[in-house]
């Protein structure tokens, strides 16, 4: 969903999230996340590697971002565009190689 039309209030389900449409809830439940409350806590890196192995394949590093946007969504954040943590995924992935 477009982060500016997220209402805290009204996230019920995956898709309620921001910048989470069908293909990303989808990865979600591959991770067994169905419902957004289990996000809180959730390390974004660690989900990429886990989407990863259980797909067998290495995903588009943008997804990191998306993760980071909804776990520090869930956390109590303002609702932000996952592009707003690139340069922060950068940065981390420079230190530490990801997948």
């Amino acid at each position: 969903m477009n982060p500016n039309k997220v209402i805290r209030e009204n996230v019920r389900q995956l898709t309620d999230l921001p910048n989470i449409g069908k293909a990303s809830a989808a990865d979600l439940v591959l991770l067994g996340i169905t419902y957004p409350q289990q996000l809180i806590g959730r390390d974004p890196f660690q989900m990429y590697q886990e989407l990863c192995v259980i797909t067998q394949q290495r995903h588009d590093p943008c997804v990191i971002d998306v993760f980071i946007a909804i776990t520090r969504f869930m956390a109590g954040e303002p609702p932000r565009v996952w592009w707003d943590f690139t340069e922060e995924r950068k940065k981390i992935l420079s230190q530490a190689r990801v997948c």
